[in-house]
């Protein structure tokens, strides 16, 4: 069997995301991640502190997959297109990495979350886009509705939740052409 020192923390964090999307969190364990990468299970602790560092490791692993997925997409000149491309890039990765899409939502240990400079940068083309379309003081909270909107349509749709029918896809473009408009129009007045 190999030494730890053949094997790269790359390798074990890409034996675990696969461990993950195939066979489910509760399957992502430290033994099945040694046997993938072809060492024993205490050789594993050599380079990943137990699981929860393991968990943490494919989270971020997936949150900079995701961020450089959306990077990629940002950037044609019209915030509107641009809008819209991300979230069907943002869809698309959910959709093929669901398993690891959930752990970036999810509400687990602190141990086994990103941290907040992984999503910070993941979140850059987003908080971009949000500028361009709301204004720079309006960035945060656009972008924010644009990750709440996209998170809770596709956590619904990869939970099968959507039960009355309808194109889905359509009801996802609907969705982008109401947010880029709401994002474009001005704040009506506050009351007060």
């Amino acid at each position: 069997m190999p030494t730890p020192d053949r094997t790269s923390l790359a390798e074990i964090v890409t034996a675990a995301r696969d461990i993950l999307e195939s066979e489910g969190l509760p399957r992502l364990t430290m033994q099945a991640v040694a046997e993938r990468v072809g060492v024993r299970a205490p050789s594993l602790y050599k380079r990943v502190r137990n699981r929860d560092a393991l968990i943490r490791l494919v989270t971020e692993a997936t949150v900079r997959d995701l961020g450089e997925r959306l990077e990629a997409v940002a950037g044609s000149g019209d915030p509107g297109t641009d809008l819209g491309e991300l979230a069907r890039v943002f869809r698309a990765f959910a959709h093929a990495h669901p398993a690891g899409y959930h752990l970036i939502f999810a509400n687990g240990p602190a141990e086994t979350r990103p941290s907040l400079d992984s999503l910070t940068r993941a979140s850059a083309p987003a908080l971009r886009v949000a500028a361009d379309l709301a204004g720079p003081e309006h960035a945060l909270e656009a972008a924010r509705m644009f990750t709440a909107w996209a998170n809770g349509f596709v956590s619904m749709e990869l939970a099968g939740a959507f039960n009355l029918g309808g194109d889905l896809d359509e009801a996802f473009e609907f969705g982008i052409i109401r947010l880029t408009a709401a994002f474009t129009t001005p704040e009506p007045p506050r009351a007060g």
